[in-house]
C-alpha cells in the first residue's frame, strides 16, 4: 500500500487526528476510534510497515513497539 494513503501513516504524520496515549521516537500508541473493549489502544511503528512479517526483520523496531505496548498497558 502506498504510505501516502495508509491510515496509520496519516495518523503518524498528523494528517488524521488521534488520541495519543504513548510515543517513542519510533512507535506511536493511540486509542481506537471504534473500540471493541473499554480500553482499546493501537500501537504502531512510525515508519510504514506493510506487514508484521516485515517488522520481524527489524528486532530493534519490534522491541520498541513491544516495550511501548507494555508501558501503555501498565499505565
Amino acid at each position: 500500500m502506498d504510505p501516502q494513503v495508509c491510515m496509520f501513516c496519516q495518523i503518524v504524520a498528523g494528517d488524521v487526528r488521534a488520541d495519543v496515549v504513548g510515543e517513542t521516537p519510533d512507535s506511536l500508541a493511540f486509542r481506537d476510534i471504534d473500540p471493541v473493549a473499554p480500553t482499546h489502544v493501537l500501537v504502531i511503528p512510525k515508519g510504514h510497515v506493510p506487514s508484521l512479517g516485515d517488522l520481524a526483520s527489524d528486532p530493534v523496531a519490534l522491541a520498541d513497539l513491544v516495550n511501548l505496548a507494555a508501558d501503555v498497558a501498565q499505565d
